[in-house]
């Protein structure tokens, strides 16, 4: 069976390692210029090689995005930053713009070259095109079901790879080519800035009425007419497989170390189980539920997948307390905290290839060795005994409920 890589997303360097460090075959990440994620940390000139170090140490491949579309003035400094990319040892380009893909193969010849998404890929003859024009790996457009894929699969060069998105946030606009962004506050989404205006709470203004608004009830705040739901599609592993994809993203470049780690976590051990004729371990699937999240679908795969216009809320069901930096034999973990938490609470541990277990939390100190009845100050350090060993970098959480009201 095709095994899926794992294609997970690296916003800044913690992101990275956790990503890398529990499980994706390759991140995608961005440099401070021509990339669709311009909230997230991203990685200068000096951090990329760095970067790119970590992950290649651990064999893991590095996707850098260059997929937006850049305007006159920006052009002349594509060719600086594609040799800077290829420099730091990136192994392949993420681009949506003809131009840059064609200064890409000049400047970073290095690089292998992947058609964004943005570039709304939607059939074979655009998928073949691409691939005579050079490109390695096309990422088709979100909108594709499963059998329009099997059929790119199908009559597509067998050496042009095949990439989707397999989990995380949806855009209601085709592809996520976006312009409400722009009109509505002048962060254009298309250059990396989108407001998310989809996810607003909206009513009716009727013309002759200015000022007046009519409410359009789906609750009591009004209607969310553009808001979508988040993708998931952990449980349909096999089908993916059977369809001829080579790679699943996870999308999220903007979002924490702690959603990369548990996510990436997640498919890792789902997609070796699925890639081995083994059912995955339900303890598996149920971590996607342990991130921050909107109702799940299954995007376009199997049919519509249906607005979700209740409301736009996340589900937070989970916190994350802190972070093991180091640990014994023993089970004495050095911690680095991230939400305070006292004496006596329950919580959970989830590392690296560790499979989740409660622990309780007790007997915690300071680094002097004082008893501390409850770690209060952001990335302050303490020990805490475990019931086991753990790997650097396993997080402690706990189970409280964080969702808006």
């Amino acid at each position: 069976m095709r095994k899926l890589e794992l294609l997970s997303p690296a916003g800044d360097m913690e992101r990275l390692r956790m990503a890398v460090l529990y499980g994706a075959d390759a991140v995608y990440l961005a440099g401070t210029d021509f990339g669709m994620r311009s909230f997230a940390g991203n990685f200068s000139a000096e951090e990329l090689p760095k970067a790119v170090a970590f992950a290649h140490s651990h064999g893991v491949k590095v996707h850098a995005t260059v997929n937006t579309m850049p305007r006159n003035k920006e052009v002349a400094r594509l060719p600086a930053h594609l040799e800077m990319l290829q420099d730091a040892g990136v192994d392949a380009l993420i681009l949506a713009d003809l131009g840059a893909f064609t200064l890409a193969g000049k400047y970073a010849p290095k690089c292998q070259r992947h058609i964004s998404t943005q570039q709304s890929i939607a059939n074979y003859e655009c998928a073949t095109a691409w691939y005579d024009l050079g490109a390695k790996r096309v990422v088709l457009a979100r909108e594709l079901s499963l059998s329009e894929i099997s059929c790119i699969r199908e009559k597509c060069p067998k050496e042009l790879e095949i990439e989707t998105f397999g989990h995380g946030a949806m855009c209601v606009s085709y592809s996520g080519r976006c312009l409400l962004s722009n009109y509505m506050t002048g962060r254009d989404s298309n250059r990396g800035a989108c407001a998310q205006p989809c996810r607003y709470q909206y009513a009716l203004m009727e013309e002759k009425r200015p000022g007046e608004y009519f409410p359009v009830f789906e609750d009591e705040k009004g209607t969310y007419i553009l808001n979508s739901r988040d993708m998931c599609t952990i449980d349909h592993l096999k089908e993916l497989m059977d369809a001829g994809i080579d790679c699943i993203k996870i999308e999220g470049r903007a979002k924490s170390a702690y959603y990369a780690a548990i996510v990436t976590g997640a498919y890792r051990h789902c997609i070796d189980a699925v890639a081995a004729g083994r059912n995955p371990d339900p303890i598996w699937r149920n971590e996607v539920e342990h991130v921050s999240h909107r109702i799940y679908s299954t995007g376009f795969y199997f049919g519509e997948p249906g607005q979700y216009v209740e409301n736009s809320r996340y589900i937070r069901d989970w916190q994350i307390c802190a972070i093991v930096e180091s640990c014994d034999e023993q089970g004495l973990a050095l911690c680095s905290l991230r939400n305070k938490f006292p004496e006596g609470a329950q919580l959970e541990a989830v590392g690296p290839n560790l499979r989740p277990f409660p622990i309780t939390a007790q007997n915690m100190t300071d680094l002097d060795g004082n008893p501390l009845p409850e770690p209060r100050t952001p990335q302050m350090k303490f020990y805490l005994p475990l019931p086991q060993p753990v790997p650097a970098y396993t997080i402690l959480r706990r189970s409280v409920n964080l969702s808006a009201k």
